[in-house]
């Protein structure tokens, strides 16, 4: 894809998964990767503390240059219907998926603004387009990340800055087996899940690379305020 070679790239949630999938893509096409996560080194990051985004952030820019493309990949979630969760749980998914993010923008941005150009992609859910049965708090937090990126798409489009959304449908991964949980139930979840995507089987970490680094590339330029969903066919929403 063009204009991906030496850009600085940060990728929250880095360390495995779609992020870990994401960052190696973004390696082959000769961008330098840094990566936020709570496991991973020399970025050590909890992106719900808004200080320590700042000094890693900081550190990025000493270490690589300034920053030309955010993804904002880092989530969470523990899947139980609303009325039998309590206010601890609501702030952990909250910090995780919702206040995580704003931080990130509100650091790279910045810089990005006095510069001129820049790129984020957002990764956000299906869950938040379509709503998902035991994730209501996870939905409403991804439904504010897409409404969010919409808003600041409007907002930084004159300064050049590209935001968009990728919203993965359900993904084989260490976040989903937890959803899901093990045994007889996460089995007959995934296996009507399975049934219900119109491609016939969950979605695989690799899936999600290309749309990213499309959308953080030249060829998409001229795209911003945009929701892709990876979902082999699950949600078609317009």
């Amino acid at each position: 894809m063009r204009g991906l070679r030496n850009k600085v790239v940060i990728v929250t949630g880095g360390a495995a998964g779609i992020g870990a999938a994401i960052c190696e893509r973004f390696k082959e096409e000769g961008a330098k990767v840094a990566v936020f996560d709570l496991n991973s080194k020399p970025y050590t990051v909890d992106i719900s503390n808004q200080p320590r985004v700042i000094e890693a952030v900081a550190a990025v820019e000493r270490d690589l240059g300034p920053v030309d493309v955010l993804v904002n990949n880092a989530g969470w979630d523990k899947a139980a219907p609303f009325l039998e969760t309590d206010s601890a749980l609501w702030q952990k998914i909250i910090a995780i998926n919702l206040t995580g993010p704003l931080n990130m923008h509100h650091a790279v941005l910045q810089g990005m603004k006095t510069r001129g150009r820049g790129c984020i992609v957002n990764v956000a859910s299906d869950a938040g387009r379509v709503g998902s049965s035991g994730e209501s708090v996870y939905s409403a937090c991804k439904g504010g990340i897409i409404a969010f990126s919409k808003t600041m798409a409007r907002e930084m489009a004159s300064r050049q800055i590209n935001i968009n959304v990728v919203c993965p449908g359900p993904t084989d991964t260490a976040l989903f087996r937890d959803f899901a949980g093990d045994g007889e139930r996460g089995e007959k979840l995934k296996a009507a899940l399975t049934r219900a995507i119109p491609f016939g089987r969950l979605g695989k970490p690799e899936d999600l690379p290309g749309a990213i680094c499309f959308l953080a590339s030249d060829d998409a330029a001229f795209i911003t305020g945009q929701v892709l969903s990876v979902s082999g066919g699950l949600t078609m929403a317009g």
